[in-house]
C-alpha cells in the first residue's frame, strides 16, 4: 500500500468523512434523501438540546442527562458505540432487553415510597386507576388512527402512565424498535408535568371545587403498612401475573422500608443501587437515539400520542374525582385526581400547588400522594394487562 492509499484509508477512517452518508438511489422522497445523508449531525445536535434541557432548564436531569449523552454517542460515526459488541449495547442487552434496569429503579421506588396516604384513604387508589384511562386511549388512537401494530400501540400507550422504568421495561417487551422514541417522550412529559397538568385541571374544575378543604388524614399504623405492600401483591398473583415483575419489585423495596429491619438494603436501594442503574438505564436508552431509527414519521407520531396520553390521563384523573365529590360523604377536592398519574411525587406537588393558589389553607399534598401512588401500582397493572394482550 502506497502512501496516497493510506493516507485515503486514514481519512475513510475518520469522523468527518462519515458524518454525510452517500445519496441513497433506493430512497425517492427528498425529505427522507436528507434525513438520510445528515441524520448523524442532526441527532447529534438533537442531544445537544436534550442536555441543554436537562443541565439548564433541569428537566428530570437524572434521566435526561445520561439518555443524551447516550444518544450522542450512539450517534458517533465508525466507532460503532451502540452495536452488539459496544460499550452501549452490551449494557442494553443486559440491562434493557432483558428487563433488569426497570425493576431494580421500582425496587428504589418502592424504598423510597410512603403508601400511608392510600392505606389511609383507600378510595383514592380508584383516582390512580382512572388515570390509566390514558393508556387505554392512546393505545386505540396509535391502532386505528396511526397504523401502528397492536404491540407498538400498547408500548405508546404506556406513556400516558408518566411512569418511564414502566414505559422502557413495557417497550422492550413489545416493540423495542420504538425504545428511543418512547424513552424520550415518557420522560419528557414527566419532567413538564408542572406545565401540562395545571391548565387541564383548571379548565376541567370550577372555583368552587377547588377551594374544597379535605378532612384530615387518620394515622397509620406500622403494622398497616407492613401487610399492605403483601397484600397488593398477593392480588397481582392471584388476577394478573404478568405484572407481578414489576409489582413484586416495587413492593419488595416498599417492604424493605416499612419493616424496619433491614435499613441497609432499604437505604442502599434508595441511594446507590438505583443511583446506578440510573446511570446505565439512560445511556442504554440512549444508545436506542440513533439518526435511522429515531429520525422517522414514526417518532413524530409517538410525541403526538405521548401529550395526549398523558393528557387524557390528567384529564380522566380529575373528572372521576370530580364524580367522587358528588358522591362522597366527606368532601373530595377534584384536583387530586390529576394525580393519578405515576410521576411521584411531582404530580401530587402540582396538584398541592393548584390547589393552594385558590386557598391558601388548602394543603392537598397528602391528600394528593394517596392518588399518586396508587397510579404507581396502576401503571404496574397496566404494563401486565398490555403484556397479556399483545405478546
Amino acid at each position: 500500500m502506497n502512501i496516497q492509499d493510506s493516507l485515503i484509508t486514514l481519512w475513510n477512517s475518520t469522523g468527518i468523512a462519515n458524518f454525510i452518508q452517500p445519496v441513497d438511489p433506493s430512497i425517492t422522497s427528498p425529505f427522507e434523501q436528507f434525513l438520510h445523508q445528515f441524520g448523524s449531525p442532526i441527532m447529534l445536535l438533537v442531544c445537544l438540546f436534550l442536555l441543554w434541557l436537562g443541565i439548564k432548564k433541569q428537566f428530570e436531569p437524572l434521566l435526561l442527562v445520561p439518555i443524551a449523552f447516550g444518544g450522542f454517542l450512539s450517534n458517533i460515526p465508525v466507532a460503532d458505540i451502540a452495536g452488539p459488541n459496544g460499550f452501549l449495547g452490551i449494557i442494553y442487552e443486559a440491562g434493557i432487553h432483558k428487563g433488569l434496569f426497570p425493576l431494580i429503579i421500582f425496587m428504589g421506588v418502592g424504598a423510597m415510597t410512603d403508601f400511608g396516604p392510600l392505606i389511609a384513604n383507600p378510595k383514592t387508589a380508584l383516582l390512580g386507576g382512572a388515570a390509566q384511562f390514558g393508556i387505554f386511549g392512546a393505545l386505540l388512537l396509535a391502532l386505528c388512527v396511526f397504523g401502528f401494530t397492536l404491540p407498538q400501540a400498547g408500548a405508546i400507550g404506556i406513556i400516558g402512565g408518566a411512569d418511564g422504568p414502566t414505559s422502557i421495561y413495557v417497550t422492550s417487551k413489545l416493540a423495542p424498535e420504538l425504545l428511543g422514541a418512547i424513552a424520550v417522550a415518557a420522560y419528557s412529559y414527566m419532567a413538564l408535568v408542572p406545565v401540562i397538568q395545571p391548565p387541564i385541571m383548571k379548565l376541567l374544575t370550577t372555583k368552587k371545587e377547588r377551594v374544597i378543604e379535605m378532612e384530615q388524614l387518620r394515622a397509620v399504623s406500622k403494622r398497616e403498612k407492613i401487610v399492605f405492600p403483601l397484600v397488593v401483591l398477593t392480588l397481582c398473583v392471584i388476577f394478573l401475573p404478568d405484572a407481578c415483575p414489576l409489582i413484586g419489585a416495587l413492593t419488595f423495596g416498599n417492604l424493605c422500608k416499612e419493616c424496619g429491619v433491614v435499613e441497609r438494603l432499604s437505604d442502599t436501594m434508595q441511594n446507590a443501587l438505583i443511583n446506578i442503574v440510573t446511570i446505565f438505564l439512560g445511556l442504554s436508552v440512549g444508545s436506542k437515539l440513533s439518526a435511522d431509527q429515531f429520525l422517522t414519521t414514526q417518532t413524530l407520531f409517538i410525541l403526538i400520542l405521548g401529550i395526549l396520553a398523558f393528557s387524557f390521563a390528567t384529564a380522566a384523573g380529575v373528572i372521576f374525582g370530580k364524580i367522587m365529590n358528588k358522591f362522597s360523604k366527606t368532601p373530595i377536592n377534584p384536583l387530586i385526581g390529576a394525580a393519578g398519574v405515576s410521576a411521584v411525587p411531582m404530580a401530587a406537588r402540582v396538584a398541592n400547588k393548584v390547589g393552594l393558589e385558590y386557598n391558601p389553607n388548602n394543603y392537598l399534598l397528602m391528600h394528593a400522594m394517596g392518588p399518586n401512588v396508587a397510579g404507581v401500582i396502576g401503571s404496574g397493572v397496566a404494563a401486565g394487562v398490555l403484556l397479556a394482550l399483545c405478546n
